[in-house]
């Protein structure tokens, strides 16, 4: 195992000064607070002590420092052969990707084909988006496809509340990501949002050459979306019925791409592979050497997370017997 940036592993020097700083902001209470209020002041519900949380605290901070320093397992150098197609994944994470008339919904079925869609098409750069009313990016330009499907397995919309659907927004960034590029491709996975027309899109789309790719997830009779509360309804108190938009078609169609409405058949995304690679045949394949490598740094910032949430809670103490 090696790091890739192993100069941000002097910041672990900095711990035992954050460690005393903590011990003695700790002690300095005791000369403003009287023995009594202390002891009202600090939690004798929990298990660890508060030199045992500030411990845990420092092992969080250290585990994020070698996350940043991204430990990779380094397998040599193999050689390949690459083409000059990037593609953006866009994932819809709308409100409406909650809906479950495809089961268990159209957001985790979007996961699913994205995973078979990584398998059929590594003659690529791939990176990673998600919209709603905007979208922001989730993996820039990679080829190792371990990582995205790690990173695309572990989204949730839990705590996603945004309502809309904005496919400009992804063909924008999707734009800023490839300005580079020859060859522009964007896949989406989305339930084809709530426009009637999308001109505008289709308009931008052809100005900045971009070749849209749409798997449309849901059907046409559509579902409902469960939240926390129970079932969405509207401000009238209807329960509200989201379908598959079909209108975004068009926009597939007239950007050179192609549109594709999902199904339960497991190698559907299959066609959208090879209508990608069937499209982009002729584009110059070069030899070229590159470092085989796997990232870790998702295990350390998992410990991470894990060690925080751990030093701020109370955990409650096991009931004696008397």
């Amino acid at each position: 195992m090696q790091f890739e940036h192993s100069v941000i592993l002097w910041g672990l020097l900095l711990l035992p000064l954050l460690f005393l700083l903590l011990k003695n902001s700790s002690s300095s209470l005791e000369r403003y607070f009287k023995p009594e209020v202390l002891e009202k002041m600090r939690s004798h519900k929990g298990v660890l002590s508060q030199k045992t949380r500030d411990i845990v605290l420092i092992a969080s901070i250290a585990f994020v420092i070698i996350a940043l320093a991204r430990p990779i397992i380094d397998k040599g150098e193999i050689k390949v052969h690459s083409s000059d197609i990037d593609i953006i994944v866009g994932f819809d994470i709308s409100q409406s990707m909650f809906a479950e008339d495809i089961y268990p919904n159209r957001f985790a079925l979007a996961k699913r084909k994205f995973a078979t869609f990584l398998s059929d098409i590594k003659e690529a750069q791939i990176g990673v988006i998600g919209f709603s009313s905007k979208a922001f990016l989730i993996s820039p330009l990679t080829r190792d496809f371990n990582t995205l499907s790690f990173l695309v397995n572990n989204m949730q919309l839990d705590y996603v509340s945004l309502k809309g659907t904005s496919i400009k927004s992804s063909l924008e960034v999707t734009d800023n990501l490839l300005n580079k590029s020859k060859k522009k491709v964007l896949v989406l996975f989305t339930d084809g949002g709530d426009k009637k027309n999308y001109e505008e899109e289709i308009a931008y789309a052809k100005e900045k050459g971009i070749s849209v790719f749409v798997y449309a997830i849901g059907t046409q009779k559509g579902g409902v979306i469960k939240t926390k509360q129970g079932v969405l309804k509207d401000k009238n108190g209807d329960i509200v019925i989201v379908k598959r938009n079909d209108a975004i078609k068009q926009l597939a169609i007239e950007s050179g791409g192609a549109y594709m409405a999902s199904s339960l058949a497991k190698n559907d995304i299959d066609a959208i592979a090879k209508n990608i690679k069937t499209k982009f045949k002729n584009s110059k394949k070069k030899e070229r050497t590159i470092r085989d490598t796997r990232e870790l740094f998702f295990y350390p910032l998992i410990l991470a997370m894990l060690l925080f949430v751990l030093s701020f809670s109370s955990l409650p103490q096991r009931r004696r017997d008397a």
